[in-house]
């Protein structure tokens, strides 16, 4: 039998994953853009309502408040995708609230000085302007290293190799909001993730006026079917004698959101009151800045992969960071409650649509914006139970780190000293943060707990972030071990190009700025 040729044993590196019906520049009809932009807005509900759902109540406020904080990280975050998609990296990315910054915000929540304060609105008011003020102060980190340029300059420092874990622990670091979540209501997040899976993956064929109607909108049918269900099993009394906590994730009735939400409200800046300022806070929230930084960098590069696009080259990144700063200091004067980073999920979802279009996203950004100004109908489809987000999470999460791992094409994994930096960043990205979150279930605190606070926040805040230690590792690494003879090995000769705005042709029919604006600010 003839050896088969090498051709036929590998594939070929490709620039731009294909297999796209719309890439980053191309647009679907209206009608279908409109539909997968709502789609990307009922998704990046999950956070938008998780993360004020855990935190209001710690501060001391009510459904009322929950509701008013959920309506303004809904309207803060649609004002940020617009500004990121026009003037930031360009790329098809939604911005939420992130999860990282909730360590520091619990430190401020936790304080001798707002816990001793009786009555409980009046506490909510007092850490709501606390955490803005050091959201605020924070925000300067993005700005300064966005466009001072200097987070450009220190991603020359990247290359393939280093970026695979950094992106795959994006989507890896987060499997504690994947089934550990919908595992919570069985009869629920179970159905929800086969029923997607089946649709957008075995139906995915499936055609309706030559459109793969299934695949296309898995998500919103799976979602309307199962929540439907959950609708279903509520009003007939299955969850009547469960107990209290299986109510809480399984009913559809229980998130105190409609009733306590009003008709009409427009979030505008210092609605709670003048912002406080505190140095020790504000350092705290620094490192979770610069957690948003990192963990937006892997999202960003995954999101082009997923876009059909060319890696961001560094001008273009540092400016998309830059406006994520501006982002964040918008979080503050609203009073998000938290700060902002890309949303993981709705990077995945690019993938599992096969539609990586700016305009579906900016279209979001538009539902998120007027549906958190009618309150009733945002509460409505913000009362979706968690479990069936979590069940997508297993999905849109797992797609994310793939396109991390596709990135080792471009390296070679016959190197033992690839093999090694790999397998200890990952490793350590994933064993690191898990022992501060085991540290801190038990303890009630971080394993750093000295008499500084603010070195505290910082310690536990950067460590207990996946893709952050997986930076620190495998940059460390892999530019200080043999690095001078294995640049082939990196991924180097490919990666070369994409450093600056001018090194490949398509950088410009990418990422150009809108209204001609390049102009004033030209490419680096």
């Amino acid at each position: 039998m003839e050896a088969p040729k090498p051709e036929e044993i590998s594939h070929p590196p490709m620039d731009q994953l294909q297999g796209f019906e719309y890439c980053i520049d191309s647009n679907p009809s209206w009608g279908e853009a409109i539909a997968l932009g709502f789609q990307h807005y009922i998704l990046a509900l999950g956070t938008a309502v998780m993360i004020p759902t855990f935190l209001v109540s710690l501060m001391g406020g009510s459904d009322d408040d929950k509701v008013r904080v959920v309506q303004t990280l809904l309207f803060v975050g649609g004002i940020n995708t617009l500004l990121q998609t026009l003037f930031g990296t360009r790329l098809p990315t939604v911005i939420g609230g992130s999860h990282a910054f909730i360590v520091p915000i619990i430190s401020i929540i936790h304080d001798s000085s707002l816990m001793q304060i009786a009555d409980p609105h009046l506490r909510f008011l007092q850490t709501m302007r606390a955490i803005q003020g050091a959201v605020i102060v924070a925000s300067s980190i993005q700005i300064i290293l966005g466009f001072s340029q200097l987070w450009g300059i220190f991603s020359r420092f990247f290359s393939p190799l280093g970026m695979v874990p950094v992106i795959a622990l994006v989507g890896f670091g987060l499997f504690d909001r994947g089934f550990p979540v919908a595992g919570r209501c069985v009869e629920i997040g179970i159905p929800m993730f086969i029923l997607f899976v089946v649709f957008s993956q075995y139906l995915k064929h499936f055609r309706a006026r030559d459109l793969p109607i299934l695949e296309r909108f898995a998500l919103l049918i799976s979602v309307t079917v199962i929540w439907a269900y959950a609708h279903l099993l509520t009003a007939s009394g299955a969850y009547k004698h469960r107990p209290a906590l299986t109510q809480i994730h399984c009913r559809t009735d229980k998130a105190n959101l409609i009733s306590s939400a009003p008709w009409i409200k427009i979030p505008y800046p210092l609605q709670w009151g003048a912002p406080t300022f505190d140095a020790g806070h504000a350092f705290g929230m620094m490192a979770a800045v610069l957690v948003s930084l990192i963990e937006s960098t892997g999202a960003y590069k995954a999101a082009s992969r997923l876009a059909s696009a060319t890696p961001p080259p560094a001008h273009v990144l540092s400016r998309g960071i830059g406006w994520q700063g501006i982002g964040i200091l918008l979080d503050g004067l609203f009073g998000t409650g938290t700060g902002s980073t890309v949303s993981v999920e709705n990077v995945g979802l690019l993938g599992s649509t096969r539609v990586g279009s700016r305009r579906v996203i900016q279209i979001s950004a538009g539902f998120m914006i007027f549906f958190s100004m009618l309150g009733k109908f945002g509460a409505l489809f913000a009362s979706i139970p968690f479990t069936i987000f979590a069940a997508l999470y297993c999905v849109l999460f797992g797609l994310v780190a793939s396109v991390g791992l596709s990135f080792l094409q471009f390296t070679n994994m016959n190197s033992t000293r690839n093999l090694f930096i790999t397998g200890v960043a990952f490793f350590l990205g994933l064993s690191i943060p898990e022992y501060f979150r085991d540290y801190t279930a038990i303890a009630h605190h971080g394993p750093a707990h000295t008499s500084a606070g603010w070195f505290n926040d910082f310690i536990n805040t950067v460590f207990s972030s996946s893709p952050a230690v997986a930076l620190i590792v495998a940059v460390f690494l892999d530019n200080t071990l043999d690095y001078k003879d294995s640049a082939r090995d990196r991924g180097m000769p490919w990666w070369v190009k994409f450093r600056t705005f001018r090194g490949d042709s398509r950088n410009e029919e990418f990422y150009t700025l809108p209204f001609n604006l390049n102009r004033f600010f030209p490419p680096s």
